[in-house]
């Protein structure tokens, strides 16, 4: 059973982790060495398709290299059906105090979402120290992140929601963020064409993003 810390160990592998809608699992793989070519070793499916579980299970399958989680985890029954799908790690837009309590047992990391100092409070209590801070920008963006700083010096975040490759930069600059997630590195023109290339080229340029 992985540890609390596993989390952190995962949000570290790369700067910006992509957050991607799949509605075709046989193109996951495809996509996920375009990612993994051009920098990124992470990749977060989100559970917004009738055949994302498909898509990681295919991810799992092709490319090990990249950790792949399950995002939009809503349910206790969601985390299970991810880690029995083969992701390595999962993440919630929110949390509830059944996926908090489910997360510390599951086979896998689990990382809650927080926008507010409670909720951060609430994590804690539960042996939780990294979180998804969503959705970002709306909630206070890099101002909110240095406003928790001080009260939460053991927290950390990946920030995700309204990040652009402009402004990644002021999100990856802070000390308590150790990785942004992102929905521009998959367009969905790009992935219609199967145009690895173009998604390369963004990986490589999200993956430059820390100075």
């Amino acid at each position: 059973m992985p540890s609390l810390a596993d989390i952190e160990r995962i949000l570290r592998l790369s700067p910006v982790m992509p957050v991607v809608v799949i509605e075709e699992p046989a193109i996951a793989p495809d996509l996920a060495r375009a990612l993994l070519r051009g920098g990124l070793r992470t990749i977060e499916v989100t559970l917004r398709t009738a055949r994302a579980l498909g898509a990681i299970e295919a991810i799992a399958h092709d490319v090990p290299d990249i950790a792949v989680g399950a995002g939009t985890v809503l349910s206790v029954e969601d985390l299970r059906a991810a880690a029995n799908a083969g992701a390595t790690f999962a993440i919630s837009p929110g949390a509830t105090p059944a996926l908090l309590e489910a997360g510390v047992h599951a086979p896998i990391p689990y990382l809650p979402a927080i926008a507010s100092a409670s909720e951060i409070m609430q994590g804690l209590t539960h042996g939780y120290h990294c979180f998804k801070l969503f959705p970002a920008a709306p909630a206070g963006g890099t101002a909110l992140l240095k406003a928790f700083a001080g009260p939460f010096p053991q927290a950390r975040f990946c920030p995700t929601g309204g990040i652009t490759q402009e402004t990644v930069g002021s999100y990856l600059a802070l000390s308590n963020v150790l990785c942004a997630g992102g929905s521009w590195l998959s367009p969905a023109e790009a992935l219609a064409a199967r145009d690895w290339r173009r998604i390369e080229t963004l990986a490589a340029q999200a993956a430059a993003s820390r100075t």
